[in-house]
């Protein structure tokens, strides 16, 4: 899908730096922009977080135009809703795109309603420590061109959607308290999964498909039921799995990588020295 507003800002000055389909419905897009007059109009939703800069950020409203953008302020631009903007200087952004249809099937998921339509409230140059932190710790704390990374990146647009949903909704819905894990029989078939799929992305809808449920429920069951959150579990598997093939194959460490899921052989690398206090190459030599 062609998000409108991805599409417009790529016709005026804005740079692009990064985006990653993350689903079927969302997208996420890093940009730059300076010096420039942009008027949006788009079919879908847009969450936005000023990364850096930003301070001389103008938005046109009822009464003129307003200032107020700097880092950590976020904008929501709901579906069909115009916005103005002035960029008089320099800023770095990242948006995550949501069609209508997602987000409805999200809230009909997770919230057990199913609304004719969502009404949400647009915000402009506002403040909430929980989206600042989803987007620095996850978002931008990881490379979305990495694989390995889908499952946390994916987990991460899903919290941000429910937030949302529970915040800046017309209704007041709140996220529902999720008690007692995952099935036996659930809990097996959805690790079995996993360790046949080790060297693909998982996202969170793949896993929770296999479980039967929304993925609001899996990742919380599954954590109560495993003591771990999916993303943590598949690294973990992951990390396994390569210390069996280091030490009992004859493969190559770039192979090695691309079996546990692992994009590149340096970020295979980082992991693997970050959670075993040395690199795969340094466990070989010192077998």
């Amino acid at each position: 899908m062609t998000y409108q507003a991805f599409a417009q800002l790529h016709q005026h000055h804005a740079e692009l730096h990064d985006s990653l389909e993350l689903d079927s419905g969302v997208q996420l897009a890093a940009w730059t922009n300076r010096n420039d007059r942009i008027t949006q109009q788009a079919n879908h939703h847009t969450l936005s977080l000023y990364v850096a800069d930003g301070y001389q950020c103008y938005h046109k409203g009822r009464v003129g135009w307003h200032n107020g953008g700097a880092p950590d302020r976020f904008c929501f631009m709901p579906k069909e809703s115009e916005s103005v903007w002035d960029v008089r200087g320099a800023v770095s952004f990242v948006h995550l795109y949501c069609t209508d249809h997602h987000l409805m099937t999200l809230a009909e998921q997770t919230f057990d309603r199913s609304p004719a339509s969502l009404r949400l409230d647009k915000r402009v140059f506002a403040n909430d420590p929980q989206i600042t932190s989803l987007y620095r710790q996850f978002l931008l704390g990881h490379a979305w061109q990495e694989k390995s990374n889908r499952l946390l990146l994916s987990s991460t647009a899903n919290l941000l959607l429910n937030h949302l949903l529970s915040r800046y909704c017309e209704f007041d819905w709140r996220l529902p308290a999720v008690r007692g894990g995952l099935a036996p029989n659930v809990a097996r078939r959805v690790c079995e999964y996993i360790e046949q799929h080790l060297d693909q992305p998982l996202p969170l809808s793949v896993l929770a498909t296999e479980a039967g449920l929304s993925e609001y429920h899996f990742a919380r069951m599954f954590k109560q039921s495993l003591g771990q959150s999916p993303h943590q579990y598949l690294q973990a598997r992951r990390l396994a799995r390569a210390d069996t093939l280091l030490t009992a194959s004859a493969l190559s460490i770039t192979e090695i990588a691309l079996a546990c899921g692992f994009s590149s052989t340096s970020h295979f690398s980082n992991c693997y020295r970050t959670a075993r206090g040395q690199t795969p190459s340094a466990l070989r030599r010192n077998r």
